[in-house]
């Protein structure tokens, strides 16, 4: 079964679940946003993304945030060639905006926090409708402290003929400062 997590805003927030949605079913289901679809198959080879293998809590908690509105097995295959991605924080080596699906690639092939989960997701459809607004929460560990990174997200999507053509990215900018601090 899937669930709808709420959020408090602010440091120190709690969550607490909502309404679930699904039926904890295989097989056609309404997703979150009331359009039928065949669940993703297990059976799927996306060997090609085993080097982001880390990232699997973002790229599920987001597939299942765009459920019925992209086509693609797994995030990458979600992302048009020539998307547009904008990270409004800032981050000493973290770039502000990368122009491709290539290179958004190859810059999260440096990301190094272990993710172990992702839940808090909230969708919100806007009056346009390519676009999404995604807010989730992702949870890890540092690998170079050992301490939890627990960190929330708020993204706009642009979805052009089932594929995200633009992403803007707002987070807790702090959540990996102290996760990664040795003091």
């Amino acid at each position: 079964m899937t669930r709808l997590w709420l959020c408090a805003a602010g440091a120190g927030r709690q969550c607490a679940p909502a309404s679930p949605v699904g039926h904890g079913r295989p097989g056609p289901s309404t997703s979150l946003l009331g359009r039928t679809q065949q669940h993703r198959r297990g059976d799927v080879d996306t060997s090609k993304y085993d080097k982001f293998k880390a990232l699997d809590p973002f790229f599920n908690i987001v597939m299942e945030g765009l459920d019925g509105l992209v086509d693609g097995d797994h995030f990458w295959d979600a992302v048009a060639d020539e998307a547009v991605f904008e990270f409004l924080y800032r981050f000493p080596g973290w770039p502000e905006r990368l122009e491709s699906r290539a290179a958004y690639m190859t810059a999260m092939e440096s990301y190094r926090m272990h993710l172990h989960r992702a839940d808090g997701l909230v969708v919100h459809l806007t009056r346009d409708p390519r676009v999404v607004v995604l807010e989730y929460e992702v949870h890890g560990t540092a690998p170079s402290t050992g301490r939890a990174y627990d960190n929330c997200f708020c993204s706009i999507v642009t979805i052009e003929d089932r594929k995200i053509v633009r992403w803007r990215d707002y987070m807790d900018s702090l959540a990996p400062v102290l996760s990664t601090s040795t003091s």
